[in-house]
């Protein structure tokens, strides 16, 4: 079957989510770059792709400390659509700001304040996403229930961008997403299952307690519900679509 952008942009969540739960660097930049070589055989098309990939190798080398090999691949991903100033305002971007290359390079990017108030979204969503996953945890510790529950999260936004910018850290924030929740699945299945077990052979197994965990457990997952589904986007009226600018370098404060 041929290669398509939804059906690069659908592999691309697959490599980026690998990355993400297993953490396995060499793996997921061999993926990244098969991405890259498959996108690139789509021309024009497929350049924000290629751009994502490039983006994506470019911070698993900060977080490597390896400066020169990321800002060669920022100077791709610019080059082909990149322009999530918030992201490069991360912890581990943070030592190439005083790169004079890195600072050239941040000049070039351009940005609408439209496009800009949704990178600001994704990724204050992205902390509180990780902040949930961690409550959730501990929420979990003790239950005596078997039940297994989504991570509920946000929904993606749906407006029309005014740069293929915003497709690439949707897509992040959609891997991040799916780790996420996968990881909460995965702890949940864990919990259920030995739960299961220890009613089996357990003769003072405390049932109306496994009953009042349960009740708890559903109260809560209603809650996130309705908490990610009024975190929702919303655009912001009179924000404006001409590109621009971003905000000078160092002045974005990465949500937190």
């Amino acid at each position: 079957m041929a290669d398509t952008v939804s059906s690069l942009a659908a592999r691309l969540h697959e490599v980026l989510v690998d990355l993400l739960t297993r953490g396995a660097p060499a793996a997921g930049t061999r993926g990244l770059h098969d991405v890259m070589a498959r996108a690139t055989a789509l021309g024009p098309d497929g350049d924000w792709l290629v751009a994502s990939g490039h983006a994506s190798l470019a911070g698993l080398a900060c977080m490597q400390g390896q400066a020169d090999l990321a800002i060669l691949h920022l100077e791709a991903a610019v080059s082909g659509g990149f322009n999530d100033c918030v992201s490069l305002h991360t912890p581990p971007v943070l030592p190439l700001h005083h790169d004079p290359r890195f600072q050239a390079l941040y000049r070039r990017i351009r940005v609408t304040e439209a496009d800009l108030d949704e990178f600001f979204w994704m990724h204050q969503e992205m902390q509180i996403m990780m902040r949930d996953a961690q409550q959730a945890s501990v929420d979990n510790m003790g239950r005596y229930d078997t039940g297994v529950a989504l991570l509920p999260q946000a929904p993606l936004p749906t407006r029309e961008p005014d740069t293929v910018g915003v497709l690439i850290t949707r897509i992040d924030l959609a891997a991040a997403q799916t780790a996420l929740q996968q990881a909460a699945l995965k702890a949940d299945f864990q919990r259920s299952s030995g739960n299961t077990s220890l009613s089996l052979i357990d003769d003072t197994w405390d049932y109306a307690r496994a009953r009042r965990d349960a009740w708890s457990a559903d109260a809560l997952d209603s809650q996130r519900l309705r908490a990610s589904e009024a975190r929702a986007f919303v655009e912001r009226p009179g924000a404006g679509t001409t590109l621009g600018p971003c905000p000078p370098l160092g002045s974005i404060r990465y949500p937190s």
